[in-house]
Protein backbone atom coordinates (compact mmCIF):
# COMPACT_ATOMS: atom_id res chain seq x y z
CA UNK A 1 0.00 0.00 0.00
CA UNK A 2 1.83 3.31 -0.60
CA UNK A 3 0.06 6.80 -0.48
CA UNK A 4 0.98 10.06 -1.73
CA UNK A 5 0.96 12.86 1.23
CA UNK A 6 -2.15 14.63 1.50
CA UNK A 7 -3.97 12.80 -0.32
CA UNK A 8 -6.67 10.23 0.64
CA UNK A 9 -5.87 6.66 1.71
CA UNK A 10 -7.80 3.66 0.99
CA UNK A 11 -6.67 0.24 2.84
CA UNK A 12 -7.98 -3.12 3.51
CA UNK A 13 -7.91 -3.22 7.69
CA UNK A 14 -9.03 -6.03 9.81
CA UNK A 15 -10.02 -4.96 13.53
CA UNK A 16 -7.61 -6.69 16.71
CA UNK A 17 -8.56 -6.22 19.93
CA UNK A 18 -5.81 -7.05 22.49
CA UNK A 19 -6.60 -7.18 26.32
CA UNK A 20 -3.60 -6.06 28.12
CA UNK A 21 -1.93 -8.26 30.61
CA UNK A 22 -1.68 -6.72 34.17
CA UNK A 23 1.88 -7.45 35.27
CA UNK A 24 2.29 -5.45 39.17
CA UNK A 25 1.77 -1.96 38.10
CA UNK A 26 2.44 -2.45 34.51
CA UNK A 27 -0.06 -3.19 31.62
CA UNK A 28 1.85 -5.66 28.68
CA UNK A 29 0.51 -5.28 25.41
CA UNK A 30 3.52 -7.55 23.65
CA UNK A 31 4.70 -6.04 20.97
CA UNK A 32 6.93 -2.85 19.78
CA UNK A 33 6.52 -0.38 17.24
CA UNK A 34 8.50 1.36 14.68
CA UNK A 35 8.00 4.15 12.70
CA UNK A 36 6.45 7.57 12.55
CA UNK A 37 6.53 10.99 10.70
CA UNK A 38 9.74 11.73 12.83
CA UNK A 39 11.43 8.65 11.77
CA UNK A 40 13.28 7.62 8.46
CA UNK A 41 10.89 5.51 6.61
CA UNK A 42 13.99 4.11 4.71
CA UNK A 43 14.67 2.17 8.14
CA UNK A 44 11.67 0.77 8.28
CA UNK A 45 11.97 -3.40 6.73
CA UNK A 46 8.64 -3.93 6.53
CA UNK A 47 7.17 -0.82 4.23
CA UNK A 48 7.58 -1.56 0.73
CA UNK A 49 7.13 1.89 0.18
CA UNK A 50 10.56 3.48 1.69
CA UNK A 51 8.35 6.65 1.91
CA UNK A 52 5.77 5.97 4.46
CA UNK A 53 6.43 6.79 8.02
CA UNK A 54 3.54 4.88 9.40
CA UNK A 55 3.27 3.06 12.83
CA UNK A 56 4.88 -0.83 12.01
CA UNK A 57 4.50 -3.33 14.69
CA UNK A 58 8.54 -4.55 14.53
CA UNK A 59 8.46 -7.53 17.60
CA UNK A 60 5.79 -9.79 18.86
CA UNK A 61 6.38 -11.67 22.02
CA UNK A 62 5.36 -15.35 22.07
CA UNK A 63 1.83 -16.25 23.60
CA UNK A 64 1.66 -12.46 24.86
CA UNK A 65 -2.06 -10.55 24.46
CA UNK A 66 -0.62 -9.19 20.91
CA UNK A 67 0.16 -12.52 19.51
CA UNK A 68 -2.96 -14.01 21.24
CA UNK A 69 -5.23 -11.63 19.81
CA UNK A 70 -3.97 -12.20 16.43
CA UNK A 71 -1.46 -9.03 15.51
CA UNK A 72 1.72 -9.75 13.51
CA UNK A 73 4.99 -8.36 12.74
CA UNK A 74 4.69 -6.21 9.89
CA UNK A 75 1.27 -5.21 10.31
CA UNK A 76 0.75 -1.26 9.76
CA UNK A 77 -1.60 0.19 12.27
CA UNK A 78 -4.04 2.20 10.90
CA UNK A 79 -6.09 3.36 14.02
CA UNK A 80 -5.70 2.54 17.90
CA UNK A 81 -9.15 3.49 19.83
CA UNK A 82 -10.37 5.29 17.32
CA UNK A 83 -7.32 7.65 17.49
CA UNK A 84 -5.87 7.97 13.26
CA UNK A 85 -2.48 6.96 13.37
CA UNK A 86 -1.38 7.78 10.21
CA UNK A 87 0.04 11.02 10.69
CA UNK A 88 1.89 10.25 14.40
CA UNK A 89 5.23 10.57 15.82
CA UNK A 90 6.95 7.34 17.29
CA UNK A 91 6.25 8.92 20.81
CA UNK A 92 2.58 10.18 19.68
CA UNK A 93 1.90 6.24 18.67
CA UNK A 94 3.55 4.76 21.87
CA UNK A 95 1.63 7.22 24.62
CA UNK A 96 -1.96 5.91 22.45
CA UNK A 97 -0.74 2.71 22.98
CA UNK A 98 0.18 2.64 26.89
CA UNK A 99 -2.54 4.75 28.22
CA UNK A 100 -2.47 2.98 31.56
CA UNK A 101 -6.44 4.18 32.07
CA UNK A 102 -7.32 1.70 29.21
CA UNK A 103 -6.94 -2.83 29.51
CA UNK A 104 -8.28 -2.82 25.95
CA UNK A 105 -6.35 -1.61 22.91
CA UNK A 106 -8.23 -1.98 19.51
CA UNK A 107 -6.65 -1.41 16.67
CA UNK A 108 -7.50 -0.95 12.71
CA UNK A 109 -4.10 -2.90 11.20
CA UNK A 110 -3.61 -3.42 7.53
CA UNK A 111 -1.02 -6.00 6.29
CA UNK A 112 0.41 -7.27 2.67
CA UNK A 113 -1.74 -10.71 2.98
CA UNK A 114 -5.22 -8.26 3.82
CA UNK A 115 -4.49 -6.45 0.52
CA UNK A 116 -3.53 -9.61 -1.61
CA UNK A 117 -6.18 -11.49 -0.39
CA UNK A 118 -8.73 -8.31 -1.72
CA UNK A 119 -7.17 -7.97 -5.05
CA UNK A 120 -7.58 -11.74 -5.55
CA UNK A 121 -11.09 -11.85 -5.05
CA UNK A 122 -12.06 -9.26 -6.76
CA UNK A 123 -16.04 -9.26 -6.46
CA UNK A 124 -16.18 -11.66 -3.65
CA UNK A 125 -16.35 -10.82 -0.75
CA UNK A 126 -13.24 -10.45 1.50
CA UNK A 127 -12.00 -12.39 4.50
CA UNK A 128 -14.71 -11.71 7.42
CA UNK A 129 -13.43 -9.15 9.53
CA UNK A 130 -11.68 -7.07 6.73
CA UNK A 131 -13.04 -4.02 5.03
CA UNK A 132 -11.65 -1.08 3.66
CA UNK A 133 -10.66 1.98 5.28
CA UNK A 134 -10.53 5.26 3.39
CA UNK A 135 -8.85 8.58 5.41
Amino acid sequence: MSFVPGQPVTAVVQRIEIQKLRQGENLILGFSIGGGIDQDPGQNPFSEDKTDKGIYVTRISPGGPAEVAGLMMGDKIMQVNGWDMTMVTHDQARKKLTKQKEDVVRLLITRKSLEDVVSQSKGQNPRPGCFTYKH
